[in-house]
């Protein structure tokens, strides 16, 4: 019988590196994909250290167009397929999108869209045949149009859709499926998207470790969507009752203090 496992991206660090850490603690065997080697494996020995199976670690860069590849290719080398899913690798760009570099902005589609969707649709055969299941990180800049991270929010907006979509084809086949829908988390996500300080986000934030809890406890039970924390979770029901020009000049008003 072949050994299955969980595959992680963007596992080096902040939400990816929590969730490996909740999977293994639940008795998940792991597949750990990120740019940076050293701390994968330190990450990999972490977890063996505990007395789980020491995960299968792939060292790869999800803006290359040929990620799915080798990441397919790692896996059936050590002979395993998946059981579930997670995408959590992703990035943004703060500032105006013509004012930021192109190819940075390109590169925040190639792995938060492309990426996410090559991987989603390349292993759903085995996620269905092994009644599995497909955690997709999202945010709740997903819920809003995004002036001063135009390409991240849109990106987000997407996986949100897309994740939806499957879960309606891919529940009747077995397959559980939710978005997570983090709002500000302390990660490292804010020094590559060079966010400043200029604003105080601190009653939004949630532990990247409390994150992950709720996202694994959200995908067991098969939730649709997890949006950590009180504060985020009325973010979506508070948007129908404003019109979306206001919530434009909200978001954008709001982007302008975090320079």
């Amino acid at each position: 019988m072949t050994e299955r496992v969980t595959l992680i991206t963007g596992a080096s660090a902040g939400i990816g590196m929590e969730l490996a850490r909740v999977f293994a603690a639940n008795g998940h065997r792991l597949a750990l994909t990120a740019r940076r080697a050293d701390r994968l494996e330190a990450l990999a020995s972490e977890l063996s250290a505990k007395g789980g199976k020491k995960p299968i670690v792939i060292v790869c860069d999800l803006e290359q167009a040929d990620a799915g590849e080798t990441i397919a290719a790692a896996l059936a080398t050590a002979g395993v397929e998946l059981d579930n899913l997670v995408n959590n690798a992703g990035f943004g760009v703060f500032g105006d999108a013509v004012e930021r570099d192109r190819v940075e902005q390109v590169g925040i589609v190639d792995v938060n869209v492309r990426a996410l969707t090559d991987l989603s649709l390349r292993f759903a055969e085995q996620l269905i045949r092994n009644k599995g299941g497909l955690l997709n990180v999202g945010s709740v800049a997903g819920f809003l149009p995004g002036p001063g991270m135009a390409v991240y929010y849109a990106s987000k907006a997407y996986v949100i859709s897309f994740t939806e979509a499957l879960r309606a084809e891919l529940g009747p086949r077995g397959v559980r499926v939710t978005v997570l829908c983090p709002g500000p988390v302390p990660t490292e996500f804010q020094a590559r998207a060079r966010v400043g300080s200029g604003h105080d986000t601190a009653a939004l934030n949630v532990s990247a470790a409390d994150v992950a809890r709720e996202a694994y406890r959200g995908l067991m039970a098969n939730k649709r969507a997890v949006l950590p924390g009180l504060a985020i979770k009325i973010v979506p029901f508070l948007l129908r009752f404003f019109p979306r020009d206001f919530i434009l000049f909200a978001t954008s008003r709001f982007q302008r203090q975090r320079r």
